[in-house]
């Protein structure tokens, strides 16, 4: 999947971070992970999208817990976005993909605009400043929305954030891991590498046939068991 990381600056008044929890083998955005300030005691959960805020300032540790995974802790350096990267306790021998079972990416990005209306509404094209709300997830929209105006941006960031992620559920719907492993044989590890190594474009995969495309992975297939220690190869078609 496509990864973008925005930046977050709180109000120093407010004295509050925000940022972004990742698992860290898939880099997908894990939801539900508990933050807790070791020194202030206040604890919040980040948001569906990985999105937390918290209370927090300079020299304040905060550890992130999460069931099946190893708790993190970190340091607060300055009010700039914190990036967290989770590692699991054991490692999955199967990916199963959840989201994309319950929501297609036209579905995903409707309900993105609707939680995000603040960028495509009337306030569209202005840089509005806006107080995050206290008190965890709940406010990670407007915090969103609060670090793009502190920074000098405008609501066409969050558009474009949106967009991209948009495109990479478009790649992920179509190159599944069902699809893949049929036509490849491949399983577990080998066709994670496989994917991972040969994950098409969005313009490709909007625009080709199914034959195209499949026949796409089937070349690729051979090139990947010629070298299958290749660090990189060609995508599935020039055009990314």
């Amino acid at each position: 999947m496509f990864l973008c990381f925005l930046a977050f600056n709180g109000f120093s008044q407010e004295k509050s971070v925000a940022g972004i929890v990742f698992d860290k083998g898939s880099q997908d955005r894990i939801a539900k992970v508990n933050i807790v300030n070791l020194n202030t005691g206040k604890s919040v959960y980040n948001n569906l999208n990985g999105v937390f805020t918290i209370q927090a300032e300079p020299g304040d540790q905060l550890i992130f817990k999460k069931q099946d995974y190893y708790n993190d802790t970190v340091k607060v350096e300055n009010y700039l976005p914190l990036a967290i990267y989770m590692s699991r306790t054991a490692i999955q021998l199967q990916e199963v993909t959840i989201k994309d079972s319950l929501l297609s990416p036209s579905a995903k990005l409707a309900l993105a605009k609707k939680q995000n209306s603040k960028a495509y509404g009337t306030l569209a094209n202005r840089d509005l400043l806006v107080t995050p709300k206290a008190g965890g997830a709940g406010g990670s929209i407007d915090a969103l929305w609060n670090m793009i105006s502190r920074e000098g941006k405008n609501a066409e960031n969050l558009r474009n954030y949106i967009e991209q992620d948009y495109r990479q559920d478009v790649i992920d719907y179509r190159f599944n891991r069902a699809l893949a492993g049929r036509i490849t044989g491949l399983k577990d590890k080998q066709l994670t590498d496989f994917m991972q190594k040969y994950r098409p474009g969005y313009y490709f995969v909007i625009k080709a046939s199914e034959y195209e495309f499949i026949a796409s992975i089937k070349t690729n297939l051979k090139r990947y068991l010629k070298n299958p220690r290749a660090y990189s190869q060609n995508p599935l078609t020039s055009s990314n």
